[in-house]
């Protein structure tokens, strides 16, 4: 058996890149996790095959990062994370964006990832500012991002449609500096 590859782990979790067994995973999350897809925005009903592709050409795109995120005590596949959109390296900014499987959330699993972003896009990165945007009915998500330190910038009002309602988007993000100065505390 071959070793798991671990990129970056922390006590529950662990950070690896996507292996092809991982498409019938997502497949299920991404197209029966109602609230998952709620939570994320996610519209889109995607084939296996249609994953399976993206897992196979994720690897070669220079705009994105993107980990499953695993368990450590048994390695179970939870959700994914991506430090995205990083077109113009210049600028050393990213937007980043998470997804916990709905039957693992409230575990701890979700903070533990996103704080192991935030090191690999500030520490392997370089880069100097993350943003996020979290829709209006994810409070969770958007109390979590500020205990991380994120900042909130704005308000896109009602720009994103749901299930036959509009609801806002919030704007936050996180400078290298910011976390730093919280990571020394």
């Amino acid at each position: 058996m071959e070793p798991k590859v671990k990129v970056l782990e922390s006590d529950k979790i662990y950070l690896r890149p996507f292996e092809p067994g991982d498409a019938p995973i997502l497949y299920q999350a991404m197209n029966s996790d109602k609230k998952l897809r709620r939570l994320t925005g996610t519209h889109k009903v995607f084939t296996l095959q249609e994953i399976e592709d993206f897992i196979r050409s994720s690897a070669a795109d220079s705009t994105r990062v993107g980990f499953a995120i695993v368990t450590q005590d048994d390695d179970t596949l939870v959700g994914d994370a991506a430090l995205n959109e990083m077109v113009f390296p210049n600028n050393r900014d990213a937007n980043f964006r998470i997804a916990i499987f709905d039957a693992f959330t409230s575990k701890g699993y979700g903070s533990e990832a996103a704080e192991l972003m935030l090191e690999y896009g500030f520490g392997i990165l370089n880069l100097h500012r993350i943003e996020l945007d979290v829709y209006s009915v994810n409070e969770r998500a958007a109390h979590v991002y500020e205990k991380l330190g994120f900042k909130k910038e704005g308000v896109k009002r009602e720009n994103w449609y749901y299930d036959h309602q509009y609801y806002d988007s919030v704007m936050m993000s996180i400078l290298e500096h910011e976390y730093r100065e919280r990571k020394k505390k």
